[in-house]
């Protein structure tokens, strides 16, 4: 007797090598697609929505090309997820953790051809992570007592960071700017104090820091221009109140004078609220939402400089940074925290006006307003100075520090080479596999920038068999070069999160024997929703029908 289907039709299952084999192929393929964006030389993929407006976005950002993907795949879409968690953690190393991810599948379905056991590859590339992650504890260098020596540390991981993005050309500047921020933060990695306003015109070139909040809105009309030692009220409330706001009210009047009677009231709570917001003692407001003519007029009078509709983003961070909370009932100005700063001030950026908030009480804020020549430059230029910014952070808090170019991978791939030698059984093969994964990188890197890289690979193995050698792919020159004089660095922490996060994925992927898809759900057809019940009651001599859901 046939055994019975357990599950609904167009369910699907897909078991053992076939299983396998999907996942391999869909891991592999997402390590293939983003592999070409890896490193100085990588390219940039152009991301066209399909929805309205058909938004264009020019990127080779590992975590935002895959975020954009709709993928069917399961896993690929393990893959998209630790690029996202990189992403998260430690800002940079995104398009790293899915190649390397994609490498160690493609070694392991090699050793399943070959007939070993999934759980002895995970065994062999355990060991393998733990081997690769203590040869790169025993070559970290740490500088943090050094102000200076760890300043220019930060200056060569940020520069790192930016060479393989769009900011690359002026990547000295961007450098500078993204590590005059992060020193600002004094150890916090919360990037909510550092702004970034984005300004189509001019060049990138054009971009600086400026110390303080700057908020994206205008001056109004008879306010004043210029305010020193403000006490700055920051509130989310209606200022619009001049009309009637009770849904579907109706107000009946006899005459004209009843209307004016009624304005007349409503002008009066207004002025009662605005008297309130006064008696704060402030000499700036800034308010989530409109704030009508009155009012204005009404602030204008007492020379407070009031400000609208400040997007939300904006009135969150300038709360924090001034020091003060946001507001939303006036009626107890002692349990209302007012922000400060020294002077509030017009400023022009390009062919807009913006307003400065100079000397707050958040020492550590200020804004990088980057110029460029379009919102697609902008974005892009944002996403790489953002990224640069996280791992700054990061490597402030975590001050180990490796040379970049191939030259940690080359380190792990020699140690777990040794590893291998020395292992019995099976898992050795595991073991040799994982080197030759980490050997992917720097090969993709030759790759990428049009390189010989089996030449280039081959004489980085040669030299780091040398003690003490600091050799890794200078894509500039085509050759192999040093990294202490080439000043290639990249943080410890990012390093570490790409081999343990690319391990776990593989490791979870080669577990999989079975997948397993639901069935979709079924939409009825309407007129099958409704059952039509016919009631025989007797109206006028014909049988009605009722209709119930």
């Amino acid at each position: 007797m046939a055994i019975e289907r357990i599950f609904k039709d167009e369910a699907s299952e897909e078991k053992g090598e076939r299983a396998r084999m999907a996942s391999f192929v869909g891991a592999m393929a997402i390590a293939d697609l983003v592999k070409t964006t890896l490193g100085p030389k990588g390219m940039d993929k152009i991301l066209q929505s399909t929805g309205r407006g058909r938004e264009v976005t020019v990127t080779n950002d590992g975590a935002t090309i895959l975020k954009s993907l709709h993928i069917d795949n399961a896993a690929a879409k393990v893959l998209v997820d630790i690029s996202k968690v990189q992403d998260d953690e430690v800002g940079d190393g995104t398009t790293s953790v899915v190649v390397l991810a994609g490498e160690l599948l493609r070694e392991a379905e090699k050793l399943v051809a070959a007939k070993i056991h999934p759980m002895t590859i995970i065994s062999g590339y355990r060991m393998a992570a733990e081997c690769a992650r203590h040869a790169l504890l025993q070559k970290v260098v740490d500088n943090k007592e050094d102000a200076e020596k760890f300043r220019s540390d930060l200056m060569r991981i940020a520069m790192t960071t930016l060479s393989s993005k769009i900011l690359c050309q002026d990547k000295d500047h961007f450098a500078k700017l993204a590590v005059d921020a992060v020193m600002r933060l004094k150890g916090s990695t919360n990037l909510e104090s550092i702004q970034i306003i984005k300004k189509p015109g001019g060049s990138l070139k054009d971009s600086f820091l400026d110390e303080g909040f700057i908020l994206d809105k205008k001056i109004g009309i008879g306010q004043p221009k210029r305010i020193e030692n403000a006490n700055i009220l920051v509130a989310n409330t209606a200022m619009d109140t001049d009309k009637v706001k009770i849904y579907g009210a109706r107000v009946r009047v006899d005459s004209m004078s009843k209307v004016a009677q009624i304005e007349g009231a409503e002008k009066e709570k207004m002025r009662e609220k605005v008297q309130k917001i006064i008696a704060h003692g402030i000499n700036c407001f800034v308010n989530r939402q409109l704030i009508y003519n009155f009012p204005e007029e009404l602030f204008a009078d007492a020379g407070i400089l009031a400000i609208e509709h400040a997007d939300f983003d904006g009135i969150e961070r300038l709360a924090l940074v001034t020091g003060g909370e946001i507001a939303s009932t006036f009626d107890n100005p002692e349990t209302v925290k007012l922000g400060h700063c020294k002077l509030i001030e017009e400023i022009m950026i390009g062919e807009d006006k913006l307003i400065r908030f100079s000397g707050v009480e958040m020492g550590q804020a200020c804004t990088i307003v980057l110029r460029g020549a379009s919102h697609h430059v902008l974005d892009e230029a944002e996403r790489s100075l953002h990224d640069a910014l996280c791992v700054l952070s990061q490597t402030v808090n975590d001050s180990r520090v490796l040379f970049g170019g191939g030259w940690p991978e080359m380190i792990m791939a020699k140690e777990v080479d040794e590893l291998a030698r020395k292992t019995p059984g099976k898992k050795s093969h595991a073991i040799e596999a994982f080197s030759r994964a980490l050997l992917a990188i720097p090969t993709i890197i030759a790759d990428n920038a049009g390189l010989d890289s089996a030449e280039l690979v081959a004489q980085l193995r040669a030299e780091h068999h040398k003690e003490g050698c600091n050799a890794g792919i200078d894509v500039i020159s085509g050759s192999v070069g040093d990294m202490a004089e080439l000043g290639i660095s990249e943080a410890f922490k990012v390093k570490q999160a790409v081999l343990l996060s690319a391990t776990e994925a593989a490791e979870m992927i080669l577990r999989v024997d079975e997948i397993i898809t639901c069935a979709p759900r079924q939409r009825e057809n309407r007129i099958h929703a409704w059952k039509m019940i016919c009631t025989s009651f007797h109206q006028g001599g014909n049988f009605v029908p009722i209709l119930t859901s």
